[in-house]
């Protein structure tokens, strides 16, 4: 696997030569049929491609990067990993951002300042 295989967490190595070399438009029923039992590895995780897309009950894609951003628009937030990280940029000036697990994000726990 390449980090160019990875989109915010998800891998889809497995499968992408293939998803981008299909005749679109396709019909979702069509590409389920083909496709849909492809893992998608997410991080620690993994779904098929009809466990992503199904629920989405599309008619068809028009391409490969509207099959991609339904996969990314159907996986967690466990693929994407640290919440609110970057190693790039310091906040910016005004910009008040949360830290991972903050008091105000539900279900996270406060985390001790050093």
């Amino acid at each position: 696997m390449t980090d160019e295989s990875r989109e915010l967490g998800v891998d889809l190595s497995d499968v992408e030569e293939d998803l981008e070399n299909l005749d679109y438009p396709i019909e979702q029923d069509e590409l389920l049929e083909e496709y849909g039992e492809e893992e998608i590895d997410m991080g620690e995780e993994s779904a098929t491609l009809e466990e992503l897309l199904e629920p989405l009950n599309e008619d068809e894609y028009g391409s490969y990067d509207e099959v991609e951003q339904a996969i990314m628009n159907m996986v967690g937030d466990d693929a994407i990993g640290r919440k609110n990280y970057s190693d790039r940029t310091p906040p910016a000036a005004g910009e008040q951002r949360q830290e991972e697990g903050g008091p105000d994000q539900d279900g996270q726990s406060e985390q001790e300042s050093f």
